[in-house]
């Protein structure tokens, strides 16, 4: 219990800002789950086609990249809070307007992934802009470690509760009313929209600045700010893998979503207690250590679910999965916020300039990590892709580590010239 209060009272120790962000973060990481899990899982048993939940992730990054563009526009008129929440905000209600379709087919899974991917464009860049300007990179470690805590802790928890909820009532009359899987989906949905009214309402809390220079739009960058493109994009392969395929898989190999969220929660008690302590204890120079661990643990995930290929290679590959996600985002984020520093004072820009690049970085990854999964689908089999295009982008994401090296080297060695 002291330990418990310690730790209460060095979080109250933090900025005001950063704490606000930080709570809002933590009531969002309750809805982060639904959108990860439980819309990959309602296209895959709606449509039988893992090749479909592809295509709509492929909407939605298009969603993504496209609305960090006009966010830059929206922030030379309006705060970075209310684009912040509005981003909040249509992120459960595009959930819900998706649980509507009556029909899936493309046309409408490209609609649904768009608006999605629309939501999740205002949030995502916003959110890391925020997130620049109220910490600095000896809090950074903190703060993503808390962050990661709590999104860890959801990601056992909001499974766990959704899935035995939608398994216990289906088929069910509650007061006169006859509930189905799809039903239950919109149930969950509104749960969602609500909780995100909730952090609207808190991130309001906080005074936040938007940045003093309103160009935000470029095409030639420093040389370092070109590899830290690199090693976006090999996240961003990874990242939109990581979105559908454990639901694809438990759907096919094991058998429902309460499965999924078992399986997801006994890895994620532990990463959570270890992210956090991690992030509360680990210096700026351990990022690389906590950076290549991550990505080894990842690795051998994929093999085991490629060699294996059954409900237990699957259980293997999500328990690496949900080791892996906070790990490498824990060293991530912070490596990219000091490249961000470090370069804006040399070119003397936006700082919004970085967080768009850095988006489009990512979804160079994320479409060529889903157009693999697509093409070796159409081409070979979809059990085929299923078991080797996450090897394959995983092999190619071990080339993060060298190049996370080289940019932390370069960064330190800016900052050291900068502090003469």
């Amino acid at each position: 219990m002291n330990k418990l209060k310690k730790e209460y009272l060095f979080f109250k120790q933090q900025e005001p800002n950063m704490r606000t962000l930080l709570v809002t973060n933590m009531l969002y990481a309750l809805v982060l789950p639904i959108v990860e899990i439980f819309v990959g899982a309602y296209i895959m048993r709606n449509t039988s086609d893992p090749v479909m939940v592809a295509f709509y992730q492929l909407a939605m990054y298009t969603g993504i990249i496209t609305t960090s563009f006009v966010n830059g526009y929206l922030l030379k008129k309006y705060s970075v809070k209310t684009l912040y929440s509005v981003g909040i905000l249509v992120s459960g209600i595009s959930m819900f307007g998706m649980m509507a379709i009556n029909s899936l087919g493309f046309i409408e899974l490209g609609l649904a992934g768009f608006l999605m991917g629309a939501a999740s464009g205002f949030f995502w860049t916003n959110r890391y802009l925020l997130a620049l300007y109220n910490t600095n990179d000896n809090s950074r470690n903190y703060f993503f470690g808390l962050e990661s805590f709590f999104f860890s802790i959801t990601s056992i928890g909001v499974p766990l509760i959704i899935g035995a909820f939608i398994s216990q009532i289906d088929g069910k009359e509650v007061f006169g009313f006859l509930f189905n899987i799809n039903t239950s989906y919109s149930v969950v949905t509104m749960a969602a929209v609500v909780i995100t009214v909730i952090a609207c309402i808190t991130l309001w809390k906080g005074k936040f600045e938007n940045p003093k220079e309103t160009n935000f739009l470029y095409f030639r960058f420093n040389i370092l700010w070109k590899k830290m493109l690199w090693l976006a994009a090999l996240k961003g392969m990874v990242q939109g893998f990581l979105v559908t395929a454990p639901a694809i898989l438990v759907l096919k190999l094991v058998g429902d979503e309460g499965a999924l969220g078992l399986i997801q929660g006994v890895s994620g008690a532990l990463t959570a207690v270890l992210v956090y302590v991690l992030g509360r204890m680990a210096r700026p120079q351990d990022r690389l250590k906590i950076f290549v661990g991550g990505l080894i643990v990842f690795f051998v995930g994929t093999l085991f679910n490629g060699i294996l290929f059954s409900a237990t290679g699957v259980v293997l590959f999500v328990l690496c999965k949900v080791i892996f996600q906070p790990l490498f985002d824990l060293a991530y984020f912070p490596i990219m916020m000091k490249t961000i520093d470090a370069v804006a004072k040399i070119e003397n820009r936006n700082e919004y300039a970085y967080i768009l690049s850095h988006e489009s970085g990512l979804f160079l990854g994320r479409a060529f990590g889903l157009l693999l999964f697509i093409f070796l689908a159409y081409c070979v089999s979809q059990d085929f892709a299923l078991k080797y295009a996450l090897v394959i982008v995983a092999g190619l994401q071990l080339a993060a580590y060298p190049l996370a090296k080289n940019i932390t080297n370069q960064t330190d060695i800016i900052e050291h010239e900068n502090e003469k």
